[in-house]
């Protein structure tokens, strides 16, 4: 599904005081692109998710979704926060349906796809454990399958890897272009890992400090896997970096 953020405005008012957070933001994510979000913080980069899954309203401008307008409209995209949010008194199989089963999707039919896909997210074997016997990379791929069997063409992921050791993130960094590369949804990704950005994403956007607005897009041609050493990838590295660092 194709994403449109058309000149987007929000402001919060608390005490009395306003502040812009977001403002003429504008960007798009193709059908089956893969988008990252970079910023500092306090950019708005959440504020930005909050708007595309309806669950806040912008000022002005518009969302748009394979051309229709979905301001304020919830369940179109799927959201995976930056904490895994699995309930610890359910196992992983009934952690996984949950959004499906939020979303009026039969049971039977959520365990089905969830056992079909099992295998691919690296669970097999796990389905009838809790949480708090996986590890934190384990708990990740849950809650990404979660957010996956929601079944929406468009996701969002906070991100998802930042809680994680180096090396199980690099897995995880690994894994998910796996998954991306087969199904194709297009993801939109928020990280403060400028070499994660490099890595994983067809389009770099960095956000300026707040009010957020897009500072620069960066075209990221390069073939995967990538070669973090590579004097290209470290050129686009190079680049972001600077950006960020402008004020």
């Amino acid at each position: 599904m194709k994403l449109e953020v058309q000149s987007v405005r929000k402001t919060f008012v608390e005490n009395g005081q306003t502040t812009i957070a977001l403002d003429d933001l504008t960007f798009s994510a193709d059908a089956g692109e893969f988008v990252t979000l970079i910023g500092p913080s306090g950019s708005g980069k959440s504020t930005a998710f909050n708007l595309i899954t309806g669950l806040t309203m912008p000022d002005q401008g518009n969302i748009i979704l394979d051309g229709q307008r979905i301001n304020g409209r919830t369940g179109l995209v799927s959201y995976m926060p930056q904490r895994d949010l699995l309930l610890p008194w359910r196992t992983i199989r009934d952690n996984v349906i949950i959004g499906a089963e939020i979303s009026g999707q039969a049971r039977s039919k959520a365990y089905q796809r969830a056992e079909e896909l099992f295998p691919l997210f690296g669970l097999e074997g796990f389905e009838k454990a809790y949480p708090s016997a996986l590890s934190g990379g384990m708990r990740q791929r849950a809650a990404l399958l979660r957010t996956f069997l929601l079944g929406k063409g468009t996701m969002l992921l906070d991100e998802p890897f930042g809680a994680l050791d180096a090396l199980t993130r690099y897995d995880l960094q690994q894994w998910l272009l796996g998954v991306w590369e087969r199904f194709k949804p297009t993801i939109l990704f928020i990280t403060h890992d400028v070499r994660e950005a490099v890595l994983l994403s067809d389009k770099v956007l960095v956000l300026t400090p707040r009010p957020g607005k897009i500072k620069l897009e960066v075209r990221i041609d390069l073939p995967q896997p990538r070669d973090d050493s590579s004097v290209e990838f470290i050129k686009l590295q190079s680049m972001l970096l600077k950006a960020l660092q402008e004020r």
